[in-house]
C-alpha cells in the first residue's frame, strides 16, 4: 500500500478536468462523486455495492459520528475504515455544516462551537483542534478544516465575519493536523454569495497552503445560478495542481455546469434520499416512481444502467413498492440513482479525455426530456 497522495491531471476540455488521486487505498478517479455515509453506512446499501457501482470514496461525518459511537470507540476498534467494512478512501468533513443546521442551543465564539446534542440533548464543545482529533481517531484519508458556515442568503457583514472566523479555524486546523503517510487536510473557502469575500478567502488559504480545496456555503438556500457564479469566481484564485471540491451540491446538472467550470469533487444526499422517496435518476430523465402513471408500466427504470435494478425490474413494480412503504423500493431506487451518478461522472470523464464534454452536455439534457421534470435534473 503506498504512502502517497497524489492529483494527476490527465486531460482538460475547457475549464473541465479528468484525473487521478492516489491515495494509500488506492485511486480516485475524477470527477468524481462521493456517497454520502454519514454515519458510516451509506444508507440502504452495502458498503461492496457501493464500490460495486463504481464509487472510489465515500464521505463521512464527523458531528455524527463524534455523537455516535464516538472517534475513541471507532479507533479503538480499529478506525473507521474496519468499523464499516470499507477499505477504500474516505473523506471525513469536519462537522461545522451540521453544527449550523442541526445542533441545539448553539453558542459560536472564536474557540469554537458549544452545542447540545440533536440526539440526547448532552453537551458538546467543537474546536478546530478537536474536530482534527477526531478525524485522526477516524483515520480519514481526507480531512477538513473546522470552518462556519452561514446559511444564504445573508448580510455581507456577517458573511464576512463568518469568511474571517473559518481563516482563523483553517491556521488552527492546520497547526492541529496530525501529518501521517498519504493523510491529507483540505482548506474550505467560505464568503457567502460575495465575491471579494469568496476572493479574499480563497486566496488566503492558499498562503497557509492545503493538500486540497473545497467551496463550502454553497447549495444553502442561495439561487443555484449564484453557486455556479461563485465557482467562477473562485477557482482562477487556486492552485490548478490541487483537487478542488464542491460541498453538498449534487443535482445532476449541477454536477454537468459545475464540471464544466472546472470543479473535481462532489459530495450529496440527493441520490440515497431520493431512492428513500421514491425518486428515480435515469438516462430519461427523474422519474417519481409514487405517480399512478407507472402503475401499469412494465419497462426498466434505465436498460443502460450499470445497475441491474435499473434493468431488471419493472417501472410498474418499483411503484407497488413504493406505494406499499417496502424497504426493497427503497433499496433498489437508491441502488438505481448511485449507479446513474457513478455513470454520469464516467461518462463525463470520457468526454473530457475526448475533448467532447460542451456535446455530452447537451446530449445528456437533452435525454432527460422525457421525464418528469422536463428534462431538469436540476429540480
Amino acid at each position: 500500500m503506498t504512502d502517497i497522495f497524489r492529483f494527476d491531471l490527465l486531460s482538460q476540455d475547457g475549464a473541465a478536468r479528468a484525473g487521478n488521486i492516489t491515495t494509500p487505498r488506492g485511486k480516485i478517479r475524477t470527477p468524481a462523486f462521493m456517497p454520502v455515509g454519514t454515519a458510516g453506512t451509506v444508507k440502504a446499501m452495502h458498503p461492496e455495492a457501493v464500490k460495486a457501482l463504481g464509487a472510489d470514496i465515500v464521505l463521512a461525518n464527523t458531528y455524527h459520528l463524534m455523537l455516535r459511537p464516538g472517534p475513541e470507540r471507532i479507533a479503538m476498534l480499529g478506525g473507521l475504515h474496519k468499523f464499516m467494512n470499507w477499505p477504500w478512501p474516505i473523506l471525513t468533513d469536519s462537522g461545522g455544516f451540521q453544527v449550523m443546521s442541526l445542533a441545539k442551543l448553539r453558542k459560536l465564539d472564536e474557540n469554537g462551537v458549544t452545542f447540545q446534542s440533536h440526539i440526547d440533548g448532552a453537551r458538546h464543545v467543537l474546536t478546530p483542534e478537536r474536530a482534527m482529533e477526531i478525524q485522526d481517531l477516524l483515520g480519514s484519508d481526507i480531512e477538513m478544516q473546522f470552518d462556519e458556515c452561514v446559511r444564504l442568503p445573508c448580510a455581507e457583514a456577517e458573511a464576512r465575519r463568518a469568511m474571517l472566523l473559518s481563516l482563523n479555524w483553517a491556521e488552527r486546523s492546520k497547526a492541529a493536523f496530525v501529518a501521517k503517510p498519504g493523510r491529507v487536510l483540505f482548506g474550505i473557502v467560505q464568503g457567502g454569495a460575495a465575491e471579494s469575500l469568496r476572493i479574499e478567502s480563497a486566496k488566503a488559504l492558499g498562503g497557509i497552503g492545503f493538500d486540497g480545496y473545497a467551496l463550502g456555503g454553497l447549495a444553502v438556500g442561495e439561487p443555484r445560478i449564484a453557486m455556479l457564479a461563485m465557482i467562477e469566481y473562485v477557482l482562477p484564485w487556486l492552485p490548478c495542481a490541487k483537487p478542488r471540491y464542491l460541498m453538498g451540491a449534487g443535482t445532476p446538472d449541477d454536477l454537468l455546469e459545475s464540471v464544466r467550470r472546472g470543479i473535481d469533487m462532489f459530495d450529496c444526499v440527493l441520490p440515497t434520499r431520493a431512492g428513500r422517496h421514491g425518486i428515480a435518476y435515469t438516462r430519461s430523465g427523474r422519474l417519481n416512481l409514487r405517480n399512478a402513471r407507472h402503475a401499469d408500466d412494465p419497462s426498466p427504470a434505465d436498460p443502460l444502467s450499470s445497475s441491474t435494478a435499473a434493468r431488471t425490474y419493472s417501472r410498474a413494480y418499483l411503484h407497488h413498492l413504493v406505494k406499499s412503504g417496502e424497504i426493497l423500493g427503497m433499496m433498489l431506487l437508491t441502488e438505481i440513482n448511485l449507479a446513474y451518478y457513478q455513470d454520469l461522472m464516467e461518462a463525463m470523464r470520457r468526454a473530457i479525455a475526448a475533448g467532447s464534454f460542451d456535446d455530452f452536455c447537451g446530449e445528456t439534457k437533452e435525454a432527460w426530456w422525457p421525464g418528469e421534470t422536463r428534462g431538469k435534473l436540476g429540480a
